[in-house]
C-alpha cells in the first residue's frame, strides 16, 4: 500500500469519526506513572495539536502509550500515523494481525498492551487456547497454516533477531511480500508502544489483575573487547 493511498486512506477515516459528537477535551483520559498525565490546559499548541489529530482519527482517544508520545510532540504525531496505518490498514486479517500483536506484547512483557490486544484478539477470531498459550510463553499447539506463518516469522524474528529461509519463505507464501514487510512494521510499531508503556510504568485500570509472568531470568556476562566488562540480564 502507497504512502499516498494510506493517507489518503486515514483522512477518509478520521472525517467519519469526526462527524461524531465531539470528545470532551477537559477530560482527555490519558493516564501515567512516571509521565504525569497530560491537561488540554497544560499542553504545548504543538501537543494540542497532536491530541487534535488523535482524538479526530480511527483510535477516537489517547489511552495507552500517547501520553507518553505527547512529550515529544514532532516525533510523537508522525508516530501515531504509522501506528494507525500498521494497525488499521495492514494487508493482512486482524486475526493475522492481532496475532502478531500479542506475541510481540508477551516477548515484552507489556501488560497493558497485552490486555488490550488480548481482547481484540478474541474479537478477530483467535482462538482461546492459542492466547493462552502464548500468555505462558508457550508455543501453542493448535495454529491454523497461516496462523502458524505468522506466529514462526514474529517469533523468530523476536528471539533470533532473523529468520531462516523457510521461515521468511512461508510468511511470504501466506501474506505476499507487502504483508511480509507490514509484518515487520506491525512488530516495529509495537515495540515502540511496549518499551514507552513499560519505562512508563503505564497502570492497568483499577482492579484489573496482569497476567502475563515475567519471564524467566539468566545471568550473563558481556565481554567489551578483551575485558569482562558487564554484567546484564536477558530473558529466555
Amino acid at each position: 500500500m502507497t504512502l499516498r493511498l494510506v493517507s489518503a486512506t486515514l483522512i477518509t477515516m478520521s472525517l467519519a469519526v469526526a462527524q461524531q459528537a465531539p470528545p470532551d477535551k477537559s477530560n482527555l483520559g490519558l493516564a501515567g506513572d512516571r509521565f504525569a498525565p497530560l491537561t488540554w490546559d497544560t499542553m504545548t499548541p504543538a501537543q494540542r495539536a497532536m491530541t487534535e489529530h488523535l482524538l479526530s482519527g480511527p483510535r477516537r482517544g489517547l489511552g495507552g502509550p500517547f501520553n507518553v508520545l505527547l512529550r515529544s510532540p514532532q516525533m510523537g504525531d508522525l508516530a501515531q500515523e504509522f501506528g494507525a496505518s500498521m494497525r488499521f490498514l495492514t494487508s493482512f486479517s486482524p486475526k493475522l494481525r492481532e496475532l502478531a500483536i500479542i506475541t510481540t506484547a508477551r516477548y515484552w512483557t507489556s501488560q497493558y498492551e497485552w490486555r488490550a490486544h488480548r481482547q481484540a484478539a478474541v474479537q478477530a477470531g483467535l482462538a482461546e487456547p492459542i492466547i493462552q498459550a502464548i500468555a505462558a510463553g508457550k508455543r501453542p499447539t493448535q495454529l491454523d497454516a497461516d496462523e502458524t506463518a505468522v506466529y514462526n516469522f514474529v517469533s523468530e524474528l523476536l528471539t533470533t533477531k532473523q529468520v531462516s529461509d523457510a521461515t521468511f519463505a512461508a510468511a511470504k507464501k501466506t501474506l505476499g511480500e507487502p504483508g511480509v514487510v507490514d509484518l515487520i512494521g506491525l512488530m516495529g510499531w509495537y515495540q515502540m508502544v511496549s518499551m514507552l508503556l513499560n519505562v512508563d510504568r503505564y497502570p492497568l485500570a483499577n482492579g484489573v489483575v496482569p497476567e502475563l509472568k515475567p519471564p524467566a531470568i539468566r545471568e550473563i556476562g558481556v565481554s567489551l573487547g578483551n575485558n569482562l566488562a558487564a554484567r546484564v540480564h536477558l530473558s529466555v
